[in-house]
């Protein structure tokens, strides 16, 4: 069955889809790099990882203490997958907003989060653009 215009919703909705992912990792992305330059780097850990059965996607959760006030802050950051429960790391924050900003990016910590955001990003924006083209293109016929 084909429905009027289905084009259009489909592929600009997916347009919508990829957008809204390419943005969120995008600003993701320059908290971090910004973190990096300018953070205050403490010790810290891999405090779990949580495996999700039906994707095999992995969440890593980091903990550390602020070296302001000794807080414990615990977050949650994109890691190789070789990182595991208990798993030393340096971590990079801004003492002004710790737990948005938190990251194991940088100087001798690894640089996997910064290059998943930027894959991520890059690759839901073209993957947007391309919806939105083909939106235009084929979406009403």
């Amino acid at each position: 069955m084909r429905v009027p215009g289905g084009g259009y919703l489909f592929f600009g909705a997916m347009a919508l889809l990829f957008g809204a992912v390419a943005v969120t990792y995008g600003r993701r992305l320059a908290t971090v790099l910004r973190t990096v330059r300018h953070g205050v780097r403490v010790p810290g850990e891999c405090a779990r990882v949580v495996t999700h059965s039906d994707t095999d996607a992995r969440e890593h959760f980091f903990r550390f203490r602020t070296a302001e006030d000794g807080r414990e802050v615990e977050f949650r950051d994109l890691a190789p997958w070789t990182t595991g429960t208990g798993d030393p790391v340096t971590v990079t924050y801004d003492p002004a907003d710790p737990e948005r900003t938190a990251t194991i990016a940088g100087r001798g910590a690894g640089w996997a989060p910064v290059r998943q955001a930027a894959v991520l990003t890059v690759g839901c924006g073209l993957a947007a653009l391309l919806s939105g083209t083909l939106m235009v293109l084929i979406g009403g016929e």
